[in-house]
């Protein structure tokens, strides 16, 4: 949706109907720095983080800066800061008007003065208007739900998720099915401890990538995978870094037989290697940037297929490769929650942090900075 036609910074009720649409949830204890664009101050970068962190009086200048990078690396010219917080910040102090002030400060020479704006429990209003234009608690939250933003966003299937937590979730499936993948897994987990030398090892990372092309195909054609086979081959599987580099390279449109070839031998051919090198370019670097192709729904519903089946606090490599999945869609809320999962299965997980790095940064996926 072209949103720079209907929003206006005048229409604060627009506004604040857009942002659980761009952010995926509704947020809560939440500050939202909202980017405005050019002379028509369209709406760009909607960014989101917890309220007491912005509020924070040692840690709440350095996350004020963050938001600032990100806005300006959209082009902003002005800013709006939406507060989200149980009561109305204007009858006592409290972290919604410390988050605001902290923000101001940091935004002031760069953006001038940053209109607060405040969702709570039970209406929306400004933190800077006295009554009666904003009476007590604000002004109901069911003008937000009759908005021209909104009617456009769900007529375009746009769907929102009650909270943040939910925007990742992925429903576990039923305790028989779950026994039979784990006793799928177990199998191929010990086929790979009786693997006698490389030769053997080498077969049991091939069959791990035939099991997730499997998965994909049957998927695609509609019938399904095989759970006690793929599923659990897939779980084993991912948790080998030769494996889960090579479903990671799999993601990238085009790149024929390189799972494959990543995993044969005892180490990556230095072609292959650069190979390699190159796909994951294509997600990060504008200049031979890739958009995420339609096939990528495939492969979120393979690895949300083995969180659903597999152990739980154990599926760090899963929940990584989906937050990136996210983070490509251009979707950095929901990598941010899913990333948040894999970092709590596995803290010191490699390729979380790397990821992390990633959604840190003031930088989005190539295809975006490209487009830009």
């Amino acid at each position: 949706m072209d949103t720079d036609d209907i929003l206006r910074v005048g229409e604060p009720r627009e506004l604040l109907a857009l942002v659980p649409h761009r952010l995926g949830f509704h947020p809560a204890a939440s500050a939202v720095a909202i980017s405005l664009r050019g002379p028509r101050r369209a709406v760009g970068v909607v960014a989101r983080v917890d309220l007491d962190e912005l509020a924070d009086p040692d840690e709440g200048a350095r996350r004020a800066r963050q938001l600032l990078a990100l806005l300006a690396r959209d082009g902003a010219s002005a800013a709006v800061l939406v507060l989200y917080t149980e009561d109305d910040p204007r009858e006592r102090p409290g972290p919604a008007r410390d988050a605001a002030d902290v923000f101001r400060e940091a935004a002031e020479l760069a953006l001038g003065f940053v209109p607060a704006w405040v969702v709570t429990a039970t209406g929306y209003l400004s933190l800077d208007c006295a009554q009666p234009c904003c009476p007590p608690g604000g002004r109901p939250l069911r003008e937000l739900d009759s908005t021209l933003v909104g009617a456009r966003m769900v007529l375009e299937g746009s769907v929102v998720a009650r909270s943040r937590d939910e925007l990742g979730a992925v429903a576990r499936a039923d305790p028989g099915r779950r026994r039979a993948v784990a006793r799928a897994r177990r199998r191929w987990e010990l086929r790979l401890a009786d693997a006698a030398d490389e030769a053997g090892r080498e077969s049991w990372r091939l069959g791990s990538v035939l099991a997730w092309r499997e998965a994909l195909a049957a998927l695609h054609d509609g019938t399904g995978p095989a759970e006690q086979v793929h599923w659990g081959r897939i779980e084993a599987g991912l948790a080998d870094r030769r494996v889960r580099d090579a479903v990671l390279v799999g993601l990238v449109p085009g790149t024929g037989d390189l799972p494959e070839r990543c995993v044969r031998g005892g180490r990556i051919a230095p072609d292959d290697d650069a190979a390699v090198a190159r796909a994951v370019a294509s997600l990060v670097d504008p200049a031979c940037a890739v958009r995420p192709p339609a096939s990528v729904r495939l492969h979120e519903q393979v690895l949300a297929g083995v969180v659903a089946h597999g152990r739980l606090g154990r599926q760090a490599p899963a929940w990584t490769l989906l937050s990136l999945l996210a983070w490509w869609a251009g979707d950095g809320a929901r990598a941010r929650v899913l990333l948040d999962r894999a970092l709590a299965d596995d803290p010191a997980y490699r390729l979380a942090g790397l990821v992390e790095g990633l959604l840190c940064g003031p930088l989005g996926p190539g295809w975006s900075r490209a487009a830009g």
